[in-house]
């Protein structure tokens, strides 16, 4: 099985991935999210110097923050710079899109957009739309080697609902999902593998990759200590991000709330009515989002918030949850590292140790 670790870009994103390098990790996926962390493709390009085996990717590029002849020659780039250890993660958008006050893109768009992304990558010349008119369009130079467009770049798009699992099968691509629990875990990998199976591939083919945040914690240490904050709180804050995101902008909420968590949500969306300025509450309540607990929100990150939508338990407990998770067919879990909690790697890299 492979482990991967989910990085908040920054400027010295490289540090981290090659530590989990050393550490034997396979893969380090950047966070694409403009408004909240750095950019991702100059990350990549200082790790891919600095590291020799892991895989660099996105994790996940929004299309609509890009065009696509743009990230085409930013992937050809890093493909010559780390010959055949890029992958291409892609979805719809959530962070990056909510930040700036927008809901997701159509599911249409991102079809197209992978299409060109590729066909330049592949040399061809294709059509696409480009400020209101068809154009053709390729990479002029690709012989004079400024660019790589030889080694292959996996495409992992990211999947929740039936109509993008069945794109993941329509373009054979390795599919990515975020997890709370082993049970979600598993229902979400059999609609994809039934997706999957639908548009002629063996089940035995997929590619999935969990996404699963969370803190080791040491015996007797509680969900909710100072450590686990830091480490898993920032992903527990998502439900509350996204029941407000329901309340003000009545964007899609996916992260069902469990009845025992429902007042302490409640309470959260309440409070949230009073950000400013009153016309984009949403820069409110995405600052902070997926890399700390601001403030503002610290008291509705209870113990069961956190040990019900992140990997928080004891190392043994992680193992058999990952080793669940394995044997349902998940190939690859993916670890974010919240900034500031670096050392987290290390608690991560022990739980690795036992799927070598």
């Amino acid at each position: 099985m492979d482990f991967g670790i989910g990085i908040a870009t920054s400027s010295d994103s490289w540090k981290l991935a090659q530590r989990a390098e050393e550490l034997g990790f396979s893969h380090a996926w950047f966070y694409d999210t403009q408004m909240i962390t750095a950019d991702c493709f100059v990350a990549m390009g200082a790790a891919a110097m600095k590291t020799s085996r892991i895989r660099l990717g996105t994790g996940v590029l929004v299309p609509s923050n890009r065009i696509a002849a743009v990230t085409a020659n930013a992937f050809a780039t890093l493909n010559g710079m780390a010959p055949g250890r890029i992958d291409f993660g892609v979805g719809t958008g959530f962070s990056a899109r909510r930040a700036m006050g927008l809901g997701a893109m159509k599911l249409a768009d991102m079809e197209e957009y992978i299409r060109v992304v590729y066909g330049l990558l592949n040399g061809d010349t294709l059509e696409t739309t480009i400020e209101g008119k068809r154009r053709k369009i390729r990479f002029l130079n690709p012989d004079a080697n400024l660019i790589n467009t030889r080694e292959p770049i996996r495409l992992h798009v990211s999947a929740y609902g039936p109509k993008s699992q069945a794109l993941v099968g329509k373009l054979g691509a390795a599919w990515k999902t975020f997890i709370a629990d082993v049970p979600g875990a598993m229902n979400a990998i059999e609609g994809m593998r039934r997706d999957w199976t639908a548009a002629g591939h063996a089940a035995e083919d997929l590619y999935a990759t969990a996404w699963a945040c969370g803190c080791v914690l040491d015996d007797g240490e509680p969900a909710d200590s100072p450590r686990a904050i830091a480490q898993a709180g920032p992903r527990a804050a998502v439900v509350l991000h996204r029941a407000a995101d329901l309340d003000m902008e009545g964007w899609q909420n996916t992260s069902p709330v469990a009845p025992e968590l429902q007042e302490t949500v409640d309470g959260y969306v309440a409070m949230a009515r009073g950000f400013e300025p009153p016309d984009a509450r949403y820069l409110m309540n995405h600052r902070g989002h997926f890399v700390f607990v601001k403030p503002e929100e610290r008291r509705f990150v209870t113990a069961e918030l956190i040990r019900r939508t992140t990997f928080t338990a004891t190392e043994q407990e992680l193992k058999q949850r990952i080793e669940g998770l394995r044997d349902a067919g998940y190939r690859q879990i993916v670890i974010p590292i919240t900034p500031g909690e670096e050392r987290a790697i290390e608690d991560w890299a022990r739980v690795k140790r036992a799927f070598a």
